[in-house]
């Protein structure tokens, strides 16, 4: 067995256990988990995917071809990839925050929406990895183009409005669904199906999981060109395709690891996060911009011989946008974010000003 499909079966191993875990410690503890042990869980997944990365660093086998130590080239990509993909996934979570709210969904049903979102983005993940990676390896142009809507990604995200909300109105499958079939009427059903005098009716915990796996899609399709960049970007010649894959894959999936008990704790330490997505449109922007200049043969050199260049930008981009979090105060936290137990104050705003 080789040393590459032995860090594939420790893998899989790996995240079989710990999405295993998760499920069960926020399915017996539900919305009764607190925050101080959401994050202690939420710390032990991060701290899982650091010895995998740690033990990339010691025990990944040496590419005859590569000019450089492969595994020291492994471990910072990996990690890069790792923060990247992260900060985008707790992004994705003050979306499913809101989805949650303005769709009204108890806090006892939420687990298993998370729970069915996750696995549905894990595999979108894996697809798309496969078939961008291929397209670059067939077609190198592809890597400029992806650069290209890294940034158009960094600035739409650093233009968007901090109060931005869902509208489950406008989403195609909810609005298809509700035309194709009956729809039960309890709010609250634990099930997406349900039968109403021999009828089959769905439900609206079907209809937000549409919603959820509607923007699974679309953050798939923005984080996929963000690990591609951060892996294969001067990179040339010192990794295999095999390395690579392994590299986008199981950075991207440990960065969804441990995202159930963190959303538990998400909404009681939003302040953390304020200014997360400036500094993920920084670092989208730091990738995309380093995708089009690697046809340049001095920044190619640069990217090839200091892979943890792009680690210490990442690293330090995400410290500094939560100790910015921290310092300054909030001017205002959205409330659809507070929690489901209350209404959504936006919602309750309109209704007295009879909009």
């Amino acid at each position: 067995m080789s040393t590459i499909t032995i860090f594939w079966v420790a893998f899989v191993v790996t995240f079989l256990i710990v999405y295993a875990i998760d499920f069960y410690v926020t399915n017996h503890r539900r919305s009764n988990i607190n925050v101080k042990e959401s994050l202690m869980w939420t710390g032990l997944w991060i701290l899982i995917a650091l010895l995998f990365g740690l033990a990339v660093f010691l025990f990944f086998p040496q590419n005859p071809d590569s000019p450089v130590r492969t595994a020291s080239v492994m471990a910072a990509k990996f990690i890069s990839g790792y923060l990247t993909e992260y900060s985008l996934s707790v992004d994705n979570l003050f979306v499913f925050l809101l989805i949650f709210s303005v769709m009204d969904i108890k806090q006892e049903n939420q687990p298993k929406l998370l729970k069915l979102g996750i696995l549905v983005a894990i595999i979108l993940r894996i697809l798309f990895i496969l078939v961008g990676m291929e397209l670059v390896l067939r077609f190198h142009w592809v890597l400029y183009l992806l650069g290209i809507v890294l940034i158009y990604t960094g600035l739409k995200m650093l233009l968007s409005k901090d109060n931005q909300t869902v509208d489950p109105k406008n989403n195609v499958l909810y609005k298809g669904a509700i035309k194709l079939f009956q729809v039960d009427p309890d709010m609250h059903t634990p099930h997406f199906f349900t039968k109403i005098n021999g009828r089959r009716h769905i439900t609206h915990m079907f209809l937000t999981f549409l919603i959820i796996g509607t923007t699974d899609i679309i953050f798939a399709l923005d984080s996929i060109p963000a690990i591609i960049g951060v892996i294969l970007e001067g990179a040339e010649s010192l990794l295999t395709g095999q390395e690579e894959q392994f590299l986008a894959i199981t950075s991207n999936v440990f960065a969804v690891m441990g995202l159930i008990s963190l959303f538990f704790a998400l909404r009681n330490i939003i302040t953390m996060f304020r200014f997360l997505k400036y500094g993920i449109s920084f670092i989208l922007f730091f990738i995309g911009l380093k995708m089009l200049s690697g046809s340049i043969p001095p920044v190619a050199s640069f990217f090839t011989s200091k892979s943890w260049f792009s680690l210490v930008v990442i690293l330090g981009t995400l410290l500094i946008s939560i100790l910015l979090s921290k310092i300054i105060p909030p001017k205002k936290i959205l409330e659809p974010l507070k929690g489901n137990e209350e209404k959504n104050n936006e919602a309750e705003y309109l209704e007295e000003k009879n909009f």
